[in-house]
């Protein structure tokens, strides 16, 4: 049941007009900065101590709540869906529209997490103190080798694709379900190619990280591992659960 659920959601997210696609994926990258600003007030308020990483990681859920509840359009959240179709009717047309989600929702969430990095950048809303802590935490995500961030970022979308799987039967339940999964991502150190991208840009815009080096060292080896770990590992063996069945 939640298979066909799902399956179903896919082909409607395959279906909808590209400006519908477009400006949801803005909103999504929009929300997503509140993980980092979340984070950086906890973080400049809280004592340095060895128990303030396991706090300040609930900061992390609140972006990744406001899109899923609001149905944004969120790469790894919503575009998961859409490998089912592809798998229960594998063809180049069902390709190309998964191919045209995918890329689609991907640079919309991108431009929307760049306008988040710049508005928080170039604008008094971010007191100083805080920024300083989101550009710390920052760094520590997008710091390791790419071939670490890879590893990290096939955690974060099996992640990301057990929760989509999870929220059908979830009822009233969904917000504890979001929270749990995402707070498991952060504390784990997993690397989500979009939530990552703000704090890429925060460290571009501020002169501390080439944006060559974002692009190369993190955003790509985030969204390959993410594919594989959402995709590969999840996605496709859930539905090897139930074609059998069908």
């Amino acid at each position: 049941m939640i298979y066909e659920i799902l399956r179903r959601e896919g082909e409607e997210e395959m279906a909808r007009p590209a400006t519908s696609l477009w400006w949801s994926g803005v909103a999504a990258g929009l929300s997503l900065s509140f993980s980092l600003i979340a984070e950086g007030v906890l973080q400049s308020s809280l004592p340095n101590q060895p128990w303030r990483p396991l706090v300040v990681g609930f900061g992390y859920t609140v972006g990744f709540l406001i899109s899923v509840m609001a149905r944004h359009q969120l790469f790894t959240e919503n575009t998961i869906t859409a490998v089912l179709p592809v798998a229960s009717q594998l063809s180049l047309e069902n390709l190309a529209r998964m191919g045209r989600l995918w890329g689609l929702v991907l640079l919309a969430n991108l431009v929307g997490t760049l306008l988040a990095a710049l508005f928080c950048s170039f604008t008094s809303v971010i007191p100083p103190d805080v920024r300083e802590a989101m550009l710390s935490i920052s760094h520590q995500t997008v710091s390791h080798a790419p071939i670490e961030i890879f590893v990290k970022a096939i955690g974060a979308g099996f992640l990301i694709a057990a929760m989509v799987w999870l929220l059908p039967s979830a009822d009233a339940t969904q917000f504890h379900i979001i929270v749990m999964i995402t707070y498991l991502i952060i504390i784990c150190g997993f690397a989500h190619v979009v939530a990552g991208s703000f704090e890429g840009f925060m460290l571009v815009i501020s002169g501390r990280l080439q944006a060559w080096t974002m692009l190369t060292g993190f955003e790509l080896p985030a969204l390959i591992g993410n594919i594989i770990g959402g995709t590969v590992l999840f996605s496709l063996i859930s539905y090897g659960q139930v074609v059998k069945e069908m």
